[in-house]
């Protein structure tokens, strides 16, 4: 059976909103990781929360890459 689409829009009740961040923020470093390790590809990647703390990922060949630039 296939799911119908879901229209996106901003959540309004606060707790569902930061948890709903905090499971797609883990979703999305780990795709940045795969991404990484299967393609062999250098990726970076910045995520700023709605309360504006900071999250990245680098690849070991980004991260040396982007230092001696």
């Amino acid at each position: 059976m296939v799911r119908g689409k879901t229209q996106l829009r901003r959540i309004e009740n606060a707790t569902s909103r930061q948890v709903t961040f905090a499971k797609r923020r883990n979703g999305l470093l780990k795709k940045a990781f795969e991404l990484s390790v299967l393609c062999d590809a250098e990726v970076g990647l910045l995520i700023f929360s709605p309360r504006g703390k900071l999250y990245e990922f680098a690849s070991s060949k980004f991260l040396d890459r982007a230092i001696y630039v």
